[in-house]
């Protein structure tokens, strides 16, 4: 597992637990700790926990799951939130005028999981039903679909 590796997988749990709702500080700590990987010259895979904390941003809970990644392969948290949250979701915060709240919104209310649903609920008007999202807001996430194909 190489720090880039490592960076875009922390990277993904900001963005699911953004999605999630979870506190803007833990959303934060995962991504100060990304920065952090793609600053530094040192190989994680070479370093042990007390040597991973001396990195800015890195504390003990991000430590002790970049050690798991480096031992696994694999990230316990990553995979119980992608059992929570549907990965493809993650898809949409690129999209103009989706953010984490929308994504959830969406998700939660209408039971929306795919780029194709999400652009087949925009072009039948159901977006605009939910509170929040105006028919304005419909047809920007719409056309955000559309170009984004």
């Amino acid at each position: 597992m190489n720090n880039d590796n490592i960076a875009r997988i922390l990277i993904r749990i900001a963005r699911l637990l953004e999605i999630k709702g979870e506190s803007g500080f833990k959303i934060t700590a995962y991504e100060r700790a990304a920065d952090s990987i793609r600053n530094t010259a040192e190989n994680l895979a070479e370093m042990d926990i007390r040597s991973l904390q001396t990195i800015p941003g890195i504390g003990q809970a991000i430590a002790e799951k970049i050690t798991e990644l480096n031992q696994t392969g694999k990230l316990a948290f990553l995979q119980k939130l992608e059992s929570e949250i549907p990965p493809s979701l993650l898809d949409w915060l690129e999209l103009p005028g989706v953010g984490p709240k929308t994504t959830a919104l969406i998700w939660k209310t209408l039971g929306i999981t795919t780029l194709a649903e999400l652009h087949a609920a925009a072009k039948s008007g159901k977006l605009h039903t939910l509170p929040g999202i105006g028919e304005k807001q419909e047809a920007k996430i719409l056309q955000a679909i559309e170009d984004h194909q």
